[in-house]
């Protein structure tokens, strides 16, 4: 990793911290007013390195980063309450699980999922209120659509 990029996910990281920023666009923005020229482009890769994700917190969605949530098993945790949040149904086909969500939250999902890093999953393709979850091999899906399923409806 370049020294600029560095500095530029330390400063990325400081002003998740110190406010909240709810679109990739508000935080290209306030890195150009301390002296960041980037694209909203470089802005996504950088908050996708680290660990970035979108909570709710009072009603309104932004940024968070891994450390904030203060627990070691930070996005095990969080898995409960995302899917109880976010997930319409649930289907089982063949090794996949195929997720349904509210528009433009299935990212919410797929990043909870790949941070939780379960034994189960082998990855994840997210659309816009989609997620394709691919199953390794020998996982029963309907059994791990049933375990989802109760995450779901658990209160977050």
């Amino acid at each position: 990793m370049t020294d600029a990029r560095i500095r530029r996910q330390k400063a990325i990281a400081d002003l998740i911290r110190a406010e909240p920023l709810a679109s990739q666009e508000e935080v290209t923005a306030r890195l150009g007013a301390i002296g960041y020229s980037v694209t909203q482009a470089t802005v996504s890769r950088d908050l996708d390195q680290m660990g970035a994700v979108k909570v709710k917190r009072g009603g309104a969605l932004s940024y968070a980063l891994p450390d904030q949530a203060g627990a070691n098993d930070w996005a095990a945790a969080r898995l409960q309450r995302i899917f109880s949040e976010w997930v319409i149904s649930i289907e089982a086909a063949g090794n996949l699980l195929v997720i349904k969500t509210p528009p433009g939250s299935a990212h919410l999902l797929g990043v909870a999922l790949d941070q939780a890093r379960l034994d189960e999953v082998a990855g994840t393709i997210c659309g816009d209120d989609t997620l394709f979850v691919a199953l390794r091999d020998g996982v029963d899906a309907g059994f791990l659509a049933s375990h989802f399923q109760k995450l779901s409806q658990e209160p977050g």
